[in-house]
């Protein structure tokens, strides 16, 4: 019986990925060995240029018992997540991967080159079935979301941009996911440099409320007439920020009964606000 392949992960600052695989010693290497990633079906073609669903990376000795691959920032992956397999190059099917140890230190705070055009970021991490996955992001430009406050007047979001620098008529946008419920409510947008810093009032919000739970998408444009960038939070090791980033609702008044409005991170950690009914729970059905 073929024994479980573990795969030790290090991250670098620039977005690659070093794979260490732990095997049999006595397990020969073949020319052909590789690292494989597949992305994941139902993510195939859904986001971005990059259409290759597979990517193979070479796979060598590293010491006695060790194999290595290298997945380089150059290479670009598609939004989505990537299932990791080893094909040991000996005709057998390729097999599913364990996690082993995860280095991710040069991922917590990561800040990329100001002038970057386009950003990839890959956090590996356990599925719920145990095996090892990549979540990969591609973005450019990208809208870094970094402190949020949850305040009377409304939602401060305080965050940075890479790829592109804002210009006269930035603003950022809040886009009712149901095309058609609501108009887009636009707020001007505050910069020095790269740092943005945006306030986003209840008062509309509540205005266009009809019924139930009704999530709000976050965007910043950074000029006028320029194509609006997602606000999200990618730049760290934690690969599903809903489960860890939580923040406080603010009851707010509205003529059919009080609301509860609250920023959260989407299943892809893009920003994004929901305004919940008097007699709704907090959790969004509908989240992508």
């Amino acid at each position: 019986m073929p024994v479980d392949l573990k795969a030790d992960c290090i991250a670098d600052s620039a977005g690659g990925l070093t794979f260490d695989l732990n095997v049999p010693q006595d397990t020969g290497t073949s020319w052909s060995a590789a690292l494989v990633l597949r992305l994941r079906a139902a993510d195939a073609g859904t986001v971005g240029t990059v259409t290759d669903d597979e990517v193979r990376l070479p796979l060598g000795p590293n010491g006695p018992g060790r194999l290595r691959a290298v997945l380089p920032s150059t290479v670009a992956l598609a939004e989505g997540r990537w299932h990791a397999y080893a094909d040991l190059g000996d005709g057998a099917d390729p097999r599913r991967l364990l996690p082993g140890v995860n280095d991710l230190r040069s991922l917590v705070d990561r800040r990329p080159l100001a002038g970057i055009g386009r950003l990839g970021v890959r956090i590996p991490y356990a599925t719920k079935l145990g095996n090892l996955a990549l979540r990969s992001w591609l973005r450019g430009p990208h809208a870094e979301a970094g402190d949020i406050l949850v305040a009377p007047e409304g939602i401060t979001v305080i965050g940075r941009l890479y790829g592109a620098s804002p210009a006269t008529g930035a603003q950022a946008e809040a886009r009712p996911r149901h095309p058609g419920r609501a108009p887009v409510v636009a707020v001007p947008l505050a910069e020095e440099g790269p740092l943005f810093r945006f306030t986003l009032p209840y008062g509309e919000l509540v205005a266009h409320w009809r019924h139930g739970s009704e999530p709000w998408d976050l965007w910043l444009r950074p000029a006028e007439g320029a194509p609006p960038v997602r606000i999200a939070r990618l730049l760290d090791d934690v690969p599903e920020k809903e489960q860890v980033f939580s923040y406080p609702t603010r009851p707010v008044p509205a003529p059919g009964g009080e609301l509860r409005i609250g920023p959260y991170y989407t299943l892809d950690n893009d920003l994004a606000v929901r305004v919940t009914g008097p007699n709704e729970p907090d959790q969004d059905p509908v989240r992508p």
